[in-house]
């Protein structure tokens, strides 16, 4: 029997800062709704992990526009590869060529600053934030390594760190509109919406063509759940006014489109959301929330093994994801690769020990699998499914959502270990020819019991 969780964890809105044009218009946004209501949802937004941080490192692309005038002709090649080694997916080399690259000219902020977002998504945030000071310390002026040390910083819960750094840059350029865009997005990621929503404003009323700002409103509005107005902005940009007669301010951007794909997934505009991810990857497929969202769309719907290729995208371009790990887990799970199911599922929990849903993703495994390997026989398996639906259950919330089935899991799994013990001793007595116990409300004797 294959069986699968009809709820799944979704990964955050991006970080990455690559600029949109033009000032906030909302416009009304069209389109056939599945259902207009806003879901119930937890304390923390749908598509954060259970630590509350985004998942996302820096874009790259921005950094390499400055590559002719910022990296000397020596790095220049090793910093060309690396840059193909992160469109590609292959974070090692990348991590690899940029290194080169910094090596050859200590003096450019670039290689660095793009180092650092590769060992983000490579889940080594300490040498992370090391590269993004040597960026820093090459040029004091490189708002982008400010900015993502920043948002660093206060993704890893030093959030009056990342606060400080910024307002001590901004002594110097007060009137920067990255800092304090910068800034606005540490204000969203603590939960301090109206702080955020302020800085961003003064930044458009200051700068009226501040680019990030417009998309930092709208990203703060997702992470407070406000979906409908959320929604409205990111169409102004993409969209422009239905009239046309105001135009769209970046049609092409691809991590605001990856944001509407979001909005729309949390009202129930699936194949509008799926359309937004799929345009999202194309034309940045270093955006691996995408390939996830595509993928959990997919397991919803029942179609794991199209689901399969996003997913294992994912892991590729975000190897320190938890959640793309729990999410190919729970794929190979249900396309019957119970090795490759309890690889990912174990790298998920390694990624993030507090991820509840992978206790229940690894009961499912054992007790609908019929061999996993690595465990001896199927009473050690009963077993090992027994001990993940109880730790699961030990730390699911109360709030209704996946799992919520686990009692009655708990019980099918229990009877089964019962069944198993039974036979086990009802063999033992065949061998040795002493009388079996009654399996568990048989009746003794022929009479009522």
């Amino acid at each position: 029997m294959k069986r699968r969780s009809n709820g799944r964890a979704r990964l955050c809105v991006s970080t990455v800062f690559v600029l949109v044009c033009g000032t906030l218009t909302a416009v009304a946004c069209g389109g056939d709704k599945e259902s207009p209501k806003t879901p119930e949802r937890p304390a923390t937004s749908a598509t954060e992990t259970s630590t509350g941080a985004p998942s996302s490192a820096p874009s790259i692309d921005t950094a390499v526009e400055n590559v002719k005038s910022d990296v000397s002709g020596a790095a220049r090649g090793a910093y060309d590869r690396g840059f193909e080694a992160w469109r590609n997916g292959d974070l090692p080399g990348a991590r690899t060529a940029f290194r080169e690259a910094a090596d050859k000219d200590m003096s450019a902020p670039a290689p660095l600053y793009s180092l650092g977002a590769v060992l983000e998504r490579l889940g080594e945030n300490s040498q992370a934030e090391r590269a993004y000071r040597d960026a820093l310390s090459a040029d004091g002026k490189f708002e982008l390594a400010a900015g993502a040390l920043a948002l660093l910083l206060a993704r890893t819960g030093h959030v009056r760190d990342a606060e400080s750094l910024l307002n001590d840059k901004l002594k110097t350029t007060p009137d920067s509109a990255h800092l304090k865009t910068y800034l606005a997005e540490v204000k969203s990621i603590s939960g301090d919406s109206g702080a955020a929503q302020k800085l961003a404003q003064e930044v458009l009323r200051a700068h009226p063509d501040a680019k990030e700002a417009m998309v930092a409103i709208a990203r703060d509005h997702y992470r407070a759940h406000r979906f409908d107005v959320a929604l409205y902005a990111v169409s102004a940009i993409v969209d422009g006014s239905p009239s046309n007669n105001i135009p769209a301010r970046d049609r092409d951007n691809a991590e605001v489109r990856l944001l509407r794909g979001l909005i729309r997934r949390e009202l129930g505009l699936r194949t509008q959301a799926l359309t937004d991810f799929d345009e999202a990857s194309a034309r940045r497929p270093d955006l691996f929330e995408a390939y996830v969202n595509v993928g959990e769309m997919r397991l919803e719907a029942g179609n794991a093994q199209d689901a399969l290729n996003p997913l294992e995208r994912a892991v590729r371009y975000s190897p320190a994801s938890a959640i793309a790990h729990l999410d190919l887990g729970d794929c190979y799970r249900v396309l019957g690769r119970p090795s490759d199911a309890k690889r990912e599922l174990d790298a998920a929990l390694r990624q993030d020990s507090s991820l509840s849903q992978v206790h229940y993703n690894l009961g499912l495994l054992y007790l609908y699998t019929p061999s996993v390997p690595g465990v001896a026989n199927r009473e050690e398996q009963i077993g090992l499914a027994i001990k993940e639906f109880e730790a699961f259950k030990s730390q699911k919330s109360s709030a209704k959502g996946p799992g919520d089935d686990v009692d009655e899991l708990l019980s099918t799994t229990k009877r089964k270990q019962a069944e198993i013990r039974v036979k086990k001793q009802a063999e033992s007595a065949a061998t040795t020819g002493t009388a079996s116990p009654p399996a568990p409300g048989a009746k003794k004797d022929g009479g009522a019991q």
